[in-house]
């Protein structure tokens, strides 16, 4: 008989505004540090050799060794966030081969987590990307649609010792609502991330706040918190600044190191890792924006550099 060992499902220490670092732009990492070929920008294929898990480890453990500098806690993001039925069958792997996968990440995160003892908490999360292209709604389903979708990775990651789900670079509200339905279905703790453009509102427009504030309203604020991921905070700073009641609902940010534009962040052949100093700078005066504000880390173009800077900027400041 298998026991999971869920640490943190039923009490999230970044509910109680324990600060947690997290990694940075795994993707973009790998492809432009490493020279690695990501088909789909899906990572989780490196989980099936011995070597794509050193690669895998390696990274992971650059960012953990910042939380251990730093005296934080650390949340383990699962590098599935292709995982999913119908990028796997782009990349030619059937649901059985994409269950195994899911469930072996969460138990390489384990180990992980069992072999880095001088940082706690370390959370475990089964990270799930958008079912279409996450800067397009052009593939937008509706709640139920996304529901059923993703009900069958969340499924597998309920089998596993992961604390929580998090969604992350979705583009439409009706993804937000079937993900959060799912999870709670599945008895697990979850995180919605939306990605916005450079005027702050979702890719079909939607206007940031209303976005979170629609998710709330239609899921009985079932969701742990809120994110923002994949935007330079240039993109949504305004649109914060002009917020009220659901800045509290934002929990962590995971921002892009480019100010670019989606739409040239796809055509790029260079990476655009911005400048970490100025990004950590950036993420100390979103602390003073955003109450409830726990999780720190990048999104595309960010390295452990630029985590590190978040960490330089910020828990000075969480001390303070």
């Amino acid at each position: 008989m298998v026991t999971h060992m869920t640490t943190y499902r039923n009490n999230l220490p970044q509910l109680e505004n324990t600060l947690l670092l997290t990694d940075s732009g795994l993707e973009t990492t790998l492809i432009f540090h490493d020279g690695l070929d990501l088909p789909a920008f899906a990572a989780y294929p490196l989980m099936e050799t011995p070597e794509g898990r050193e690669t895998l480890a390696r990274y992971y453990r650059r960012h953990i060794s910042i939380a251990a500098d730093h005296g934080t806690g650390f949340l383990l993001e699962a590098p599935t966030w292709r995982a999913s039925r119908d990028w796997g069958a782009q990349l030619g792997h059937s649901p059985e081969d994409l269950a195994r996968i899911n469930r072996a990440a969460i138990g390489f995160l384990s180990d992980l987590r069992g072999a880095s003892a001088s940082v706690r908490p370390m959370v475990i999360s089964g990270n799930i990307g958008p079912r279409g292209d996450g800067y397009r709604p052009d593939t937008a389903m509706t709640a139920s649609e996304a529901e059923a979708y993703h009900a069958e990775q969340i499924g597998w990651f309920a089998q596993t010792d992961v604390d929580l789900v998090t969604a992350v670079t979705l583009s439409t509200v009706a993804e937000g609502v079937g993900v959060i339905r799912a999870a709670k279905k599945a008895g697990l703790p979850v995180v919605v991330a939306y990605t916005v453009e450079t005027d702050g509102r979702l890719p079909d427009g939607t206007q940031l706040g209303r976005a979170f504030e629609e998710t709330d309203a239609r899921t009985d604020c079932a969701a742990a918190y809120f994110m923002v991921n994949c935007a330079h905070p240039d993109h949504f700073r305004e649109a914060l600044e002009a917020g009220n009641g659901w800045l509290k609902r934002i929990g962590g940010i995971r921002a892009n190191a480019s100010r670019l534009s989606h739409a040239e962040l796809d055509e790029a052949e260079e990476l655009d890792a911005g400048n970490p100093d100025e990004l950590g700078r950036d993420y100390a005066r979103l602390r003073r924006l955003l109450p409830n504000l726990a999780v720190l880390g990048g999104c595309c173009g960010t390295d452990h550099r630029h985590v590190e800077a978040m960490a330089d900027c910020c828990v000075g400041a969480h001390a303070a």
